[in-house]
């Protein structure tokens, strides 16, 4: 009988390195945590239509890339891409924009794309994305840009800042004309014109040499950009600044998804080559209202964790597999009569809240000890008659290998903080 695997281009994680994983994810929410950001959980599924209309036709993802199926129902239904549209679909289902503005949410789990798998990109992916839904600032730009700046600071991971402003519909009406004019003279194929048609910013974003080399001399949308929009950029730019969090202005980017307007960004690591996008974002004027909302506006991003992942594995930046474990003891029974009393204050100390436990089976004391240092655990403790009835035990530091006598009754207490 054929061996299951899991299905080619799927990204999972088990230990030691889950460990990583679940560091990296946790120091991106805390960061959205720290600007007020709560949690929103999304379906991992949708009508396909709310990524027809919210990403739009043109992008590759809904062309290309999306899962979508017929359910029992005869609904299409399609794995989310990406989680902007979600978001936007549940602030208006539930209301979230009628209450007070701006509304932050921060959400994280597997994404769903039908692409060609290699290092960095995947078919089922993670990232942690955040929204701040209801006013146009540019203080609130540069707010959603310093999560993730927090965030890779605290990684100690080095990134470079891409910015553009895709500007407002006055802006892009005026850049359109120009753009559709310079393409018309293009030798394209018929699938490109097609797509450059409905948006013909997608050729900026076209990766084929060919057309890199045609757009060359494209005109770029930054020439266009109306006072209320240019004014808009400058002050980004100069709360940028104040932050001192350092960027590169690229008025080629124009991202992969349709609904971005005004400020635009990208994080880009040097140390994944092709794959080198580790997260990105923008504003989405009109998005909410195309999906039957309010028509304001909103801004947020999507950081991939399995790429920041690799950009830290790249730069050595994460802790050793045993020194990312939390677990603050191990416990060691010497003879099976004495497992009872191992296992009832191994449940005492993780009701007390310490991180806690213990060596299973029959291990020799040998094969215990190995067990304890596997684990990680910062201490061990090995428990027989003596101390029992002495009612002491050996803490042992598993890292210098000293040990000191600790009552057993008041062993929480050393974990205490």
């Amino acid at each position: 009988m054929n061996e299951i695997q899991a299905p080619k281009g799927v990204s999972e994680y088990y230990p030691p390195r889950s460990k990583n994983f679940e560091f990296i994810r946790e120091t991106l929410i805390s960061a959205a945590r720290l600007s007020g950001y709560e949690l929103m959980e999304l379906p991992v599924f949708e009508e396909t239509e709310l990524f027809k209309r919210g990403v739009g036709e043109s992008t590759d993802v809904v062309s290309k890339e999306m899962y979508t199926f017929e359910d029992r129902g005869g609904r299409s239904i399609t794995l989310r891409p990406e989680g902007t549209a979600g978001v936007m679909r549940s602030v208006i289902q539930y209301n979230l924009d009628k209450g007070t503005l701006p509304v932050k949410v921060w959400y994280s789990g597997p994404f769903f794309r039908a692409e060609r798998p290699q290092a960095g990109r995947y078919r089922q992916f993670y990232q942690l994305g955040i929204e701040a839904i209801g006013l146009p600032s540019p203080e609130l730009d540069v707010e959603v840009i310093a999560v993730a700046d927090r965030a890779f600071k605290k990684l100690g991971l080095s990134y470079r800042l891409d910015i553009t402003s895709l500007g407002d519909s006055a802006s892009r009406s005026a850049h359109r004309k120009d753009l559709v004019d310079f393409i018309s003279k293009l030798d394209l194929d018929e699938a490109t014109q097609k797509r450059a048609a409905i948006n013909p910013l997608r050729l900026f974003d076209d990766k084929r040499e060919e057309i890199i080399s045609q757009m060359a001399k494209a005109p770029l949308l930054l020439d266009y950009l109306s006072m209320e929009s240019a004014k808009s950029f400058s002050k980004v730019q100069e709360l940028l600044g104040n932050l001192e969090i350092a960027f590169t202005v690229n008025p080629r980017m124009v991202r992969g998804l349709d609904y971005y307007t005004g400020t635009t960004f990208e994080f880009v690591s040097d140390k994944l080559g092709a794959q080198s996008g580790i997260g990105g974002g923008g504003r989405y004027d009109g998005l909410m209202a195309e999906l039957g909302g309010s028509d304001i506006s909103g801004i947020g991003f999507g950081l991939g964790i399995d790429r920041i992942l690799l950009a830290c594995e790249a730069e050595g930046l994460l802790p050793g597999e045993n020194d990312s474990n939390s677990l603050d003891l191990f416990l060691i029974s010497l003879g099976e009569e004495n497992k009872d009393y191992v296992v009832k204050l191994l449940n005492d100390l993780r009701n007390a809240g310490i991180s806690a436990d213990m060596a299973y089976g029959d291990r020799a004391l040998k094969g215990s000890m190995k067990a304890a240092d596997k684990s990680g655990a910062k201490f061990a403790v090995v428990i027989g008659d003596g101390e029992i009835s002495s009612g002491i035990c050996a803490l042992k530091d598993m890292k210098s290998g000293q040990s000191k006598e600790v009552r057993l009754s008041a062993l929480a207490q050393e974990f205490a903080i």
